[in-house]
């Protein structure tokens, strides 16, 4: 209708009955609504026999109920409106573009929910990927997905009522290749980040070894890594340049290693030092704190000036704290054992030969020799 007075004929013209009708419709699509999402995920449910299945559709049910609910109760105005108003009418109100125009935004109220960070969606991507709470990559994948969600819905909705994208579209494109242009290194370090958080070589709390530094991860980021150092010194590292190094992880260390030579003296007693060897050994196999998968406790060196017993063995912790007590104690224990047995450890010493020159009575030479201990 162009003019007031169509209008007004227009609603004289409508039966109550026909008004009657719509907004019943339009009431029992509201009413129902929120009893039909829950017919509709339980057919979904229905098909799967999985317990876990079915807590996950439950789940999803919770996060998606709102729009779906909406989309329902925009059904039934839809529905009601198309029964009361002539065509006309729908056309001069634009009621189709209104209609569809709903539909996008609670897609994209949908879909914006979907991509939260604490979503249904990101926390089953991130158990499939094994993830963990530390990862910086579902907040990322989380913003980025709810800018494009929205920027969509709006461009979709624009398109709706007549607005060409094609400018948004263009401008995006020149925009993401100027941005691309000016922030190289910084698109560079988060490429760097996402290779780290993907490939998770370290993560929060490890103590780690580069090149160019040695600690603590205190935090990662997309652009860079902070390092806390054993000197208590910050360091920030650019994600690029971390991936692209070697990284030793000692914190993914499952035992930690003690490798040494004892070295006892050159004058101990064959049988005692058989029986310092054997006690040692046993004494490693019955502490808790040491692994007993390989323990090595060999009488292996004759050196100049002591006798050699190699020990190898393991802590069971990787803490450097814990690693260094347990060493002590095994230590304690070894001097232990070669004071019971009366062997010695091996020290530096000088020893003096007097010996008669050829063809001389009474002259001495004076020889020197240091032994050393191993």
């Amino acid at each position: 209708m162009n003019d007031g007075g169509g209008f007004l004929e227009t609603l004289k013209q409508l039966d109550w009955t026909e008004i009657g009708v719509a907004f019943g419709i339009m009431a029992l699509f509201a009413l129902f609504s929120k009893g039909f999402v829950k017919l509709a995920f339980a057919l979904l449910n229905r098909r799967k026999s999985a317990a876990s299945t079915s807590n996950r559709g439950d789940l999803w049910r919770q996060v998606l109920e709102r729009p779906f609910r909406w989309l329902f109760i925009l059904i039934g105005l839809e529905l009601g409106l198309k029964y009361l108003l002539p065509r006309s009418w729908e056309i001069a109100i634009g009621l189709d573009p209104l209609f569809r125009s709903g539909v996008i935004a609670l897609i994209g109220w949908g879909l914006y929910i979907l991509s939260a960070q604490s979503s249904v969606m990101l926390e089953g991507l991130s158990r499939k990927i094994r993830l963990d709470d530390a990862s910086m990559l579902i907040p990322f994948l989380s913003k980025v997905l709810r800018i494009v969600v929205v920027i969509l819905t709006v461009a979709l909705i624009g398109a709706e009522w007549g607005f060409s994208i094609n400018g948004l579209v263009a401008g995006m494109g020149l925009g993401s290749l100027a941005v691309a242009l000016a922030a190289k290194d910084t698109l560079g370090n988060i490429i760097g980040g996402i290779v780290i958080i993907l490939e998770k070589p370290f993560a929060k709390g490890d103590w780690i070894l580069t090149p160019t530094a040695e600690g603590v991860v205190e935090d990662i980021t997309f652009r860079s890594t902070k390092i806390r150092t054993f000197a208590d010194a910050l360091i920030t590292l650019p994600n690029a340049a971390l991936a692209d190094q070697p990284i030793t992880n000692w914190s993914k260390m499952g035992k930690r290693r003690v490798n040494f030579t004892l070295a006892v003296a050159l004058d101990s007693d064959r049988e005692r030092l058989s029986a310092a060897v054997a006690r040692i050994e046993r004494l490693l196999r019955e502490d808790e704190k040491i692994d007993p998968g390989t323990i090595l406790v060999k009488f292996t060196d004759f050196n100049e000036s002591s006798l050699g017993i190699f020990i190898y063995y393991f802590t069971r912790s990787t803490v450097w704290a814990e690693y260094l007590t347990a060493r002590q104690e095994m230590n304690l224990a070894f001097m232990q054992v070669l004071e019971e047995e009366g062997i010695k450890l091996a020290y530096p010493a000088h020893r003096v030969f007097l010996e008669a020159a050829p063809g001389t009575s009474g002259e001495m030479n004076v020889a020197l020799s240091r032994q050393y201990e191993a």
